[in-house]
């Protein structure tokens, strides 16, 4: 049976979707009262002018107000003015070209990376404002929907990680700032830069259809990790720290994100990984990448001997071999599948397996069932990059016909159409039979 290999509860990005449509209904319902208020209040309006004089108006001054989260502003005398939504609200249509601000250093009550993916949705005379304006703005709309577990949860985790990143003293400081040079081989760097699908076919290898396999790090990069996050795990043994592991099947190895490298991996999703998941996994919502889940895996004797059948929480993953010397361990593939048909048969031509190399990738959908074998000596160590779609995930859950790139529904929509054409042809014999 194939499992789902979830990460610890963490912060997604498929609420956003939600949250703008939820938005959007709030704005439509307080356009729609709003506009019986002042059709009313005109009728009475209309009332008074015919039975009194009207009343003298007064010219008001002039307030400053200033926006300080979960709905409210502040005025004179320390005034607070509930915020409407149609005074608070996100745009439907994204910006696509705007380049949202870096949210990591403030203190909010969610998670940074989802302030930044929200910022292209605010309305535009808000996208030029001041950094903690635009937070305070976008808290204000985000405290409506998220309940407060969900606020306590989020603030756990950041604290986690504040107290692990304030503690911890790194080995190999050059590995937390992405320096593509010398992190990659020659031959993966120049077909990034070409950004073409030949370009890309022409450094790596379809061995079976949705997998790909391709050089992809220096041994010096690949060391150096190695030699990081062993030192990490020092650290957490010496220190008595209890760590979150990287997801619900492996029992050890590290969470990269938590201790620093959460930036550097960003970037290796967006500009390095995005590229090629346009080109070969689009289907997937590898056009829409938009956060990441990057940690360690270790396998061995005393580490995790093997990784029972199952596909991942990510719409691509990519898998990178980073040493050291070791046997077995060889990956199993079985077919992509949708929800419905996870556990379904493999048919012969999804049967794929492959050993690992040390610097070697293989990239493939989150969604195709796969394992790894035992390793039966030595150590090996793997860096996972999950990369995720929160447009891909909302979509999929309104998807009403089958699922063209799940090898159980394309089965079966085969088989549906054989049925169909053999009927048509038995219906076609009898009314010939009958003249």
């Amino acid at each position: 049976m194939a499992h789902q290999n979830g990460s610890f509860p963490r912060i997604t990005y498929q609420q956003q979707l939600q949250l703008l449509q939820q938005q959007q209904h709030q704005v439509l319902l307080q356009q729609h009262q709003q506009l019986h208020h002042r059709h009313h209040h005109h009728q009475q309006q209309q009332q008074r002018q015919q039975n009194q004089q009207p009343p003298q108006l007064q010219q008001q001054p002039h307030v400053s107000t200033t926006i300080v989260g979960n709905g409210h502003v502040t005025g004179p005398q320390n005034q607070r003015l509930s915020l409407t939504p149609s005074s608070t609200r996100l745009c439907s249509n994204p910006k696509q070209d705007h380049e949202p601000d870096n949210y990591e250093d403030l203190q909010l009550g969610f998670d940074p990376r989802v302030f930044s993916s929200l910022e292209q949705y605010m309305p535009p005379d808000m996208l030029n404002k001041p950094r903690d304006v635009k937070a305070q703005y976008m808290s204000s709309i985000l405290m409506r929907y998220s309940s407060e577990g969900d606020r306590v949860r989020i603030q756990k985790h950041k604290e986690y990680r504040q107290k692990i990143i304030s503690t911890y003293q790194p080995l190999c400081k050059e590995i937390y700032t992405m320096d593509a040079e010398n992190f990659f081989v020659p031959s993966f760097l120049d077909a990034i830069r070409e950004n073409t699908e030949a370009g890309f076919r022409r450094m790596m290898a379809e061995p079976t259809k949705g997998i790909y396999t391709f050089e992809m790090l220096k041994p010096e990069f690949c060391e150096m990790i190695m030699s990081e996050v062993d030192n990490f795990e020092r650290w957490v043994h010496e220190s008595n720290f209890k760590i979150m592991r990287p997801n619900t099947m492996n029992k050890f190895g590290a969470v990269l994100d938590d201790f620093g490298m959460e930036s550097m991996l960003d970037k290796l999703m967006k500009d390095f990984i995005r590229p090629l998941s346009r080109v070969f996994f689009a289907e997937f919502g590898g056009c829409s990448l938009d956060t990441h889940h990057g940690f360690i895996v270790e396998y061995g004797i005393h580490r995790d001997r093997e990784l029972g059948f199952h596909v991942d929480d990510s719409e691509v993953t990519l898998n990178i071999c980073l040493g050291k010397e070791f046997s077995g361990g060889e990956l199993f593939f079985r077919g992509a599948r949708c929800d419905v048909h996870v556990n379904s048969d493999s048919q012969l031509e999804e049967i794929f397996d492959y050993s690992h190399f040390p610097g070697q990738a293989i990239l493939h959908s989150g969604r195709h069932r796969h394992g790894a074998k035992a390793t039966t000596s030595g150590k090996r160590m793997n860096l996972i990059l999950w990369c995720r779609s929160s447009t891909f995930r909302e979509m999929i859950k309104y998807q009403r016909e089958f699922a063209g790139w799940c090898g159980e529904c394309r089965r079966k929509k085969r088989e549906r159409e054989r049925l169909s054409i053999a009927a048509t042809k038995q219906e076609l014999l009898k009314r010939r039979m009958a003249l």
